[in-house]
């Protein structure tokens, strides 16, 4: 597993290569000469995980529907950062177009951190009745704060908790345990409203840090837990699945003010349009991720999520205020 630290390194040689080499080898001037415009597409993800296969067919999609004047080069593997990094260079414009957990977002468009609260949506179904309906647009709609545009949610189904050492059956559990959650969101408060206690770190780092003592596990979804190979060095998965948080693939303002109008809607038609095929994916990666893991040996636990629940009973209610137009939207979505 690489860590943090050389795929920030190679992140930086990649931005560099592609922003002051094609300065350098004269590939503005044929870019201006040919009239495409060239974006690059951030994905942290390995290149056969369902985000990853869908942004390589939005980004095939977009240039075939504009007869290639808007070329979209795919960057999976963090290749261009961790997924936080990336946010801020989408805000720098050295990266036009990123795939990004709807958990960060918080951190840069305050709004956004509603999407972690605990147990917000009752299924998948519900959560979808929301993000397609005036909720979710109108969620898309906040990133302009960030100066990107909001294009397309995608699936990253259910996140739940997993550990070495004991399995984790109910929140007592998880005492003197150290669980690693993502920076900026409300994770942290969940897992320590769980009686653990949470610890922020990039996602490269996790393998290394379970397997090193640093941390006692982590939490996210199964496909995720399994392409990573944490397995490996967490054993106990825990579906209490306390969070149901999106993807979002996003553009900035500023690389959509490069196109024509007609080019424009092209890109927002295709987005819109590939969120169909990341569902199919992301359901035939769950289906593979449950049997990797089973046939390694993983102890699956099933639990009861009504005490999870109750133990975020108090943070619920402390958010509650705070959003509580968003929380009106999730339960209209409910009906």
């Amino acid at each position: 597993m690489r860590s943090a630290a050389l795929r920030r390194t190679i992140a930086a040689a990649a931005v560099a290569a592609m922003g002051f080499g094609l300065a350098a080898c004269g590939g503005a001037q044929a870019e201006e000469e040919s009239g495409a415009v060239h974006w690059r597409l951030a994905e942290s993800h390995a290149s056969d995980y369902p985000t990853s296969r869908t942004d390589q067919w939005f980004a095939d999609q977009v240039r075939e529907r504009t007869d290639g004047r808007v070329q979209i080069d795919v960057y999976t593997d963090a290749q261009l950062g961790e997924e936080r990094d990336v946010l801020e260079q989408v805000q720098l414009g050295s990266v036009e177009v990123n795939r990004a957990n709807a958990n960060l977002l918080g951190e840069f468009v305050p709004s956004w951190k509603a999407f972690g609260l605990p147990y917000l949506f009752d299924d998948e179904e519900h959560m979808w009745n929301f993000l397609n309906g005036p909720g979710g647009k109108q969620k898309l709609a906040e990133l302009g704060q960030m100066g990107v545009e909001g294009l397309a949610y995608y699936d990253s189904g259910a996140r739940s908790l997993y550990t070495n050492g004991k399995p984790v059956e109910k929140p007592e559990d998880l005492a003197g345990r150290n669980i690693r959650v993502q920076p900026g969101s409300v994770a942290a408060e969940i897992v320590e409203a769980f009686g653990g206690s949470a610890t922020t770190m990039d996602g490269g780092e996790i393998y290394s840090g379970i397997e090193t003592g640093v941390i006692d596990g982590a939490e996210n979804n199964i496909p995720t837990y399994a392409s990573s190979g944490h397995y490996e060095v967490a054993e106990n998965f825990t579906v209490n699945e306390h969070q149901r948080v999106p993807e979002v693939l996003m553009v900035s303002h500023d690389a959509m003010a490069q196109l024509s109008e007609q080019d424009r809607e092209i890109v927002r038609y295709v987005a819109e349009k590939s969120t169909a095929l990341e569902r199919r994916l992301w359901k035939e990666e769950e289906e593979k991720g449950r049997k990797v893991i089973e046939d390694a040996g993983v102890t699956i636990t099933e639990v009861d999520e009504q005490p999870f629940r109750d133990a975020v009973a108090g943070l619920m209610k402390r958010y509650s205020s705070e959003y509580g137009d968003f929380l009106k939207a999730v339960d209209a979505a409910r009906k």
